[in-house]
């Protein structure tokens, strides 16, 4: 029976949808990253990638802070629930051919050849497998600090998702997401964002049309791409699936990051604490952290110092001191110039808390009451100290 039915192909699958949605809410700003990233996923879903091919081959291009590793830890952590299941390859260490051993191991017959243990083996890029997942990620950090020797190990990695170790063992890559890193035209992008038609903060916002928001855009984008064509060979470029240009961070983003890295200390404290509390920061405290955490040459990095030095460092010495327990409720606040931090509420139950905490970031309230269950002694003779 014929029909004519209009057929949408920018509609993604559920199990796409939901990486999506994971990824914006733990990502600023790259919104290209994620939509290449979520296309390259549901391509393997359905079985549509290329054969004999890894899932996906990604060269991240921008300056540092902007997000390029932090999507990749994003990425594992929303579909293997652990961000730390990156294999990370740091190539400044690989700067000259023979240190390319490290990587596949020494042939047989060198000296130290059965010590040698190869960092790119099947067994390394499987470790994370789960039932749900048999997926692998493989990223390659600041990539253009390597020798030429590491670039031509990876052509056929890239294009046959294939390995040949030193022992002639093979690896196989095709289970695997491989993500490259560099810097390479952060200077140049950096430069662009910070003219006339930038996103610096000293501009109004009235002045940030779309329009020139949109060429700065194609503009970074074209610094980028050139950049990178500049260095690698065609070879290397036209293996790669996608080459995606991080957009330094502008001031709107950093705000929406502020309150994303508080989510995270916030997390932190449940999971690591044995006395869990809970802590809010007000407008000013926010915005002062944005002040002291702003740089555009170091983009999100600094400001997640800022908030480890202006916030975490302190917050630690009130729980070193018993100045802060157990079911605590913390006002993070700006007196005299600085941060300040007052008691709102104490010995708050759990459900209590947890209407407090910010629920952008799913937070394990299950570990929390399990914590403060398994504590009940501690948490008595606190309340009886401050009763005294």
């Amino acid at each position: 029976m014929r029909s004519n039915v209009s057929l949408d192909p920018t509609r993604t699958g559920r199990e796409a949808s939901q990486l999506e949605r994971d990824l914006r809410r733990l990502i600023v700003g790259q919104e290209e990253a994620i939509e290449q990233i979520v296309n390259m996923y549901q391509m393997n879903l359905t079985g549509l990638n290329a054969p004999g091919r890894p899932i996906a081959n990604f060269l991240f291009l921008g300056p540092t802070g902007s997000g390029k590793t932090r999507i990749v830890e994003a990425t594992a952590e929303a579909l293997l629930k652990n961000s730390k299941s990156v294999i990370k390859i740091d190539c400044a260490e690989f700067q000259h051919s023979h240190e390319i051993a490290k990587l596949i191991g020494s042939p047989p017959g060198y000296l130290g050849h059965r010590e040698t243990h190869p960092l790119l083996s099947q067994e390394v890029l499987n470790q994370h497998h789960t039932d749900a997942q048999k997926l692998s990620f493989l990223l390659f950090d600041e990539i253009e600090k390597s020798s030429d020797a590491l670039w031509n190990l990876l052509l056929g990695i890239l294009d046959k998702a294939t390995l040949t170790l030193g022992d002639n063992r093979k690896v196989d890559f095709s289970r695997c997401l491989i993500f490259m890193t560099s810097n390479l035209g952060a200077n140049e992008m950096s430069q662009l964002t910070t003219s006339k038609l930038g996103f610096s903060s000293a501009l109004p916002a009235t002045d940030l049309t779309a329009r020139n928001n949109q060429k700065l855009g194609e503009k970074v984008a074209r610094t980028g791409l050139e950049a990178a064509r500049r260095k690698f060979t065609p070879e290397f470029i036209n293996r790669l699936d996608k080459i995606v240009v991080f957009k330094p961070l502008g001031e709107s983003e950093l705000r929406k990051i502020v309150d994303l890295e508080l989510n995270q200390v916030q997390q932190r404290i449940f999971n690591s604490s044995d006395r869990p509390f809970v802590f809010t920061a007000s407008d000013g405290a926010k915005e002062y952290l944005l002040k002291e955490g702003t740089d555009v040459k170091y983009g999100a990095r600094h400001l997640k110092r800022a908030i480890e030095r202006l916030l975490v460092q302190p917050m630690s010495n009130l729980i070193a001191t018993d100045q802060v327990r157990g079911g605590d409720w913390i006002k993070v606040d700006i007196a005299d110039g600085r941060i300040s931090f007052n008691r709102e509420a104490e010995e708050l139950p759990v459900h209590a808390m947890a209407e407090l905490v910010d629920n952008s970031i799913a937070l394990p309230l299950a570990s929390l009451a399990q914590a403060i269950s398994a504590e009940p002694a501690k948490i008595q003779t606190a309340r009886s100290s401050r009763r005294s």
